[in-house]
């Protein structure tokens, strides 16, 4: 009869302790606040349709050129099953915002010399990232 009680609070402490684990994890998750100094948001659309593909598109301004956190800045933004999220990296010159459409080119075209690079994540999840003028 001790050993069995011994066993279930055994199991009970373990399961406390994997309980206390996952909500940790859960709760403590870096946000976006990783990525402070490193850009500057310069316009962002989405269509309305909800029932349908959902197209985001975000402009935004580098501040650091390094390619990594770009790509985490990508993967950390919103994404929808079967919809599309673009990202438009621009050069530090650019000091207004841009207006974003959803019909190709999704920014005007005086911007295009100034794109540092692009993320696009497609509609199953599948990424990809391309440098507009690799050096």
């Amino acid at each position: 009869m001790k050993s069995s009680k011994f066993i279930f609070y055994i199991i009970v402490v373990v399961v406390a302790a994997l309980v206390m684990m996952i909500a940790k994890e859960s709760f403590f998750q870096p946000g976006m606040e990783r990525f402070d100094g490193k850009y500057e948001e310069l316009g962002s659309y989405r269509n309305e349709n909800n029932t349908g593909p959902i197209l985001r598109l975000y402009a935004v301004k580098a501040l650091d050129k390094d390619t990594q956190w770009m790509r985490e800045y990508g993967d950390a933004l919103p994404h929808t099953k079967y919809g599309k999220t673009i990202v438009y990296f621009f050069s530090e010159e650019i000091n207004q915002d841009i207006a974003l459409q959803a019909n190709e080119p999704h920014f005007p075209q005086e911007f295009t010399p100034f794109l540092i690079a692009t993320y696009y994540k497609k509609p199953m999840g599948d990424v990809s990232f391309a440098e507009a003028n690799p050096k």
